[in-house]
């Protein structure tokens, strides 16, 4: 497939790149620093700006799915639907976060006395953004947590998935790789089993 990725030099979207890439997809990696892009076979570094709609638009033109991986709080959640519903690509991936994931019925993580402060805005702008696109009929979107801990690792391929509440290993964990996390998300991509739900993975 031909893949937009906005945000293709990040802690996830440079995964997403590399395991789109070596599945065999052509991938138009959208970023502010082109250069920054690993050279790969199928992948074109593009110049973008996320707050920039029509410009975005016309990057994301006559793609088959647009995968975005940026900062909530370094972009703007309506702007980047705007860009893409102008762009006529109709399947929207989304790299969510963990906090929005419910830790008891009605009870996100975010909510919780532990959630670190530090990511406490961006977990929130996350979850507004998975309410913004629950009332998007005009997109096949997905939007895919982690657990609660994302870091640097393995890709192992194995993992599970869940829905809205957030999975917790038997150890009492949550975790996944990023390298995994990849994996779940372009899994998503080829074989489209969550459209329009928010979906997780951990171990």
């Amino acid at each position: 497939m031909q893949i937009a990725l906005i945000g293709a030099t990040g802690f996830i979207g440079s995964r997403l790149l590399a395991e789109l890439a070596s599945r065999g997809h052509r991938v138009t990696a959208i970023v502010r620093n082109p250069e920054k892009v690993p050279q790969g076979a199928g992948v074109t570094a593009r110049k973008g700006d996320v707050y920039d709609r029509d410009g975005l638009a016309a990057l994301l033109a006559g793609h088959d799915a647009v995968i975005s991986s940026v900062h909530y709080s370094a972009s703007d959640p309506a702007i980047l639907l705007a860009a893409v519903k102008q762009s006529g690509v109709k399947r929207y991936l989304v790299v969510g976060g963990a906090g929005s994931l419910e830790v008891a019925p009605g009870v996100r993580l975010f909510d919780t006395e532990a959630f670190p402060a530090l990511y406490l805005d961006e977990a929130k702008k996350g979850g507004a953004y998975l309410d913004l696109l629950k009332g998007e009929s005009g997109l096949d979107w997905t939007f895919l947590s982690p657990s609660a801990l994302i870091e640097p690792g393995e890709r192992t391929g194995r993992f599970r998935l869940g829905k809205d509440q957030l999975l917790v290993d038997g150890e009492g964990r949550s975790r996944i790789s990023a390298e995994d996390y990849a994996v779940a998300l372009v899994d998503e991509l080829e074989t489209p089993a969550h459209v329009r739900q928010r979906f997780t993975v951990g171990y």
